[in-house]
């Protein structure tokens, strides 16, 4: 009756296992570490920067723990603060000798001491939320109505171009606000445009105004067009200011939609507001510009003359010279995507890019003209410009559609198009919202959020023990396992623990310690009215599982309400809330069970359990006591 079959035990085992394993890394502590970062999209973190930091570091006399290489950083280890403190300097000085063109991020960091076997199965510990570690929360308003203003600007210039191309004669086209006003005199002119309007353009509705002697075709975005074009703005906002926030060293930056319009930013461990502002306001700007193919410019290109008048020089990714002419063909903001691919002939890893109406015929007419020389794509990034590429023009380029190609790996080629299609901001931003919390701060919210778990937790246990005896000392321990679980689902999901989500712990000790009650008041039900111990627990544990069912199941709708409908805290608190009802409905049931059985489920007369007193009705009506 009360015997658990040998594959209960072994999922309880394999349940054990996994959450002590996940939740270890927790306890192993963080090593202060130097973290290199490239400050440009353009220079890249290699074999030969590490090199150098090693050697900057044997100078300095500093001999690291350990140094460890990714695709876009490089870590280094240190054993305490102080050496840290003085390998930043060292490293800083050997990579950035002018401070004020920096071609690297040299950054203070903490790394979890979790051993590498731990790794390999992605067991890592939680991070820590603003509240815990200290750092700087932003709340950036986007300009919705500036996107919706480029975006109409832009159909402006691709309706110049299609009306042209299919001859159709008008009197003007002119961006009102965010519409855009096509005039008219002839009445077929303006049916042929209505029709090219509905077959092309199908985002746009169009509406019809008179206006002296002519009449003006008025487009405009449809609502589910204008609210795509925001969303877009949205989201590419968020992609850029995740690649500019990498710079600063952030171990898990939070960076989130808030609302329709708004982008929260939370940079946990960063101290210095100003260097944050500066991150995330920079722009880049995408130049397009002639390669001076003059005699003049190619000895200045090999440091045999000067720069010729009306030209400039620049450094390509490789660190070669390039001379390139002032004049600019194209900007960033003539292009409207940029994705990597292969060259269909050769196929060699290759960028597309796509211009908008205006770029896509400027880009035509000098191609035509320049065949066989070298066009060059520059990024700027803080004042400082580089040659993205410098290919040779093969042929006329028409259609708005353009490939660079020749010299690069797939993962050149992706990190190009990233640069060229997220390198500038979609939509302008504003801060409206700053606040910074103080390393000291989130220490003493970690103390007083471990004290609260831990007391609250001591103060159930003892309790539960004092009332229920031996069934309490069960209860005990599956409360222990349903917190050892709930860590280490947290840690799996690599979840960032926040003081609500702390919070939210402690109150998920007591709603889970409540299943254990109505199973052991249940239990004692049952022995009241007279059934044997044996039979008092299988009753127990059967009739009371309904309500334990209710009483989640109710509390987890209110949960996943938090969840969907809250921001920041809320959710935070949300998330350990709910998988904290679900580790507690295993451990308070099954586990719990499991336990319970293997103590008495192997005595087959057994007389009496340990749950405390147990008040009954005498034979006479008298009250007598049992255990």
């Amino acid at each position: 009756m009360n015997r658990y079959p040998l594959w209960k035990y072994a999922i309880i085992a394999v349940a054990l296992l996994i959450g002590v394993l996940y939740t270890l890394p927790n306890f192993f502590g963080e090593d202060p570490a130097v973290q290199v970062s490239s400050a440009r999209g353009t220079v890249r973190v290699d074999a030969s920067t590490q090199a150098r930091i090693e050697q900057a570091l044997a100078q300095a006399g500093i001999k690291p723990l350990a140094i460890d290489q990714d695709a876009t950083s490089i870590k280094v280890r240190l054993e305490s603060t102080d050496t840290q403190l003085k390998a930043k300097d060292a490293i800083q000085k050997a990579l950035d000798p002018d401070p004020n063109d920096a071609p690297y991020v040299v950054a203070l960091n903490l790394l979890s001491k979790t051993p590498a076997w731990m790794g390999a199965i992605n067991a890592r510990p939680m991070y820590l939320g603003l509240d815990l570690r200290g750092g700087v929360h932003f709340t950036l308003q986007v300009d919705m109505q500036a996107a919706l203003t480029k975006k109409a600007e832009s159909y402006a210039g691709d309706l110049r171009t299609v009306l042209r191309d299919k001859d159709i004669r008008h009197a003007g086209i002119n961006r009102n606000g965010q519409s855009v006003e096509i005039a008219f005199r002839d009445p077929a002119a303006l049916q042929a445009a209505r029709n090219v309007l509905a077959d092309q353009f199908p985002d746009l509705q169009v509406a019809e105004r008179a206006q002296g002697d002519t009449t003006l075709l008025v487009a405009t975005l449809k609502p589910q067009a204008a609210l795509k074009v925001q969303e877009q703005a949205l989201k590419q906002n968020m992609v850029t200011l995740h690649n500019r926030i990498n710079e600063l060293g952030v171990a898990e930056p939070v960076i989130q939609q808030q609302g329709l319009d708004r982008i929260i930013v939370e940079l946990p461990g960063v101290q210095d507001t100003s260097r944050a502002k500066d991150i995330l306001g920079r722009t880049a700007t995408l130049e397009v510009r002639m390669v001076d193919e003059s005699t003049e410019g190619r000895a200045a290109e090999v440091g045999a003359g000067p720069v010729p008048f009306g030209d400039e020089r620049f450094l390509d990714r490789a660190g070669h010279v390039v001379i390139v002419k002032k004049q600019v063909i194209l900007t960033g903001e003539n292009l409207t995507d940029a994705q990597a691919g292969f060259d269909t002939q050769t196929q060699e890893p290759a960028v597309h890019l796509t211009l908008d109406a205006k770029g896509a015929r400027i880009f035509r007419d000098v191609t035509r003209e320049n065949v066989g020389k070298r066009m060059a794509i520059l990024l700027f990034e803080k004042g400082k410009g580089e040659v993205v590429t410098a290919p040779v023009i093969r042929g006329e380029i028409g259609g708005g559609r353009v490939q660079i190609s020749g010299r690069m790996t797939p993962v050149e080629a992706s990190d190009v198009a990233l640069l060229l299609r997220s390198g500038s901001l979609a939509a302008p931003m504003e801060i409206v919202e700053e606040m910074t919390i103080g390393p000291s701060l989130g220490a003493e919210n970690i103390a007083k959020g471990f004290h609260s778990v831990t007391w609250g937790f001591a103060a159930i246990v003892a309790f539960m023990g004092a009332y229920y005896m031996l069934f309490g000392l069960f209860s005990g321990v599956a409360l222990a396992v349903n917190l050892l679980l709930l860590v280490a689902v947290l840690s799996m999901l690599q979840a960032t623990l926040t003081l609500p989500g702390m919070a939210a712990m402690a109150l998920a000790l007591g709603m889970a310690i409540d299943s254990n009650v109505l199973i052991n008041e249940r239990v004692r039900e049952e022995l009241r009215n007279g059934a044997t111990p044996q039979a008092a627990i299988h009753a127990g544990y059967d009739r009371a599982w309904a309500t334990i069912l209710d009483s989640n199941v109710t509390t987890l709708i209110a949960g996943l309400a938090l969840l969907a409908f809250g921001s920041g805290p809320v959710r935070g608190f949300a998330v350990v809330h709910c998988i904290g009802i679900l580790t507690s409905m295993f451990s308070a049931v099954f586990f719990s069970r499991g336990l319970v059985n293997f103590w008495y489920g192997r005595q087959k007369k057994l007389k009496s359990v340990s749950i405390g007193t147990v008040w009954r009705p005498g034979a006479d009506g008298a009250i007598t006591k049992a255990e």
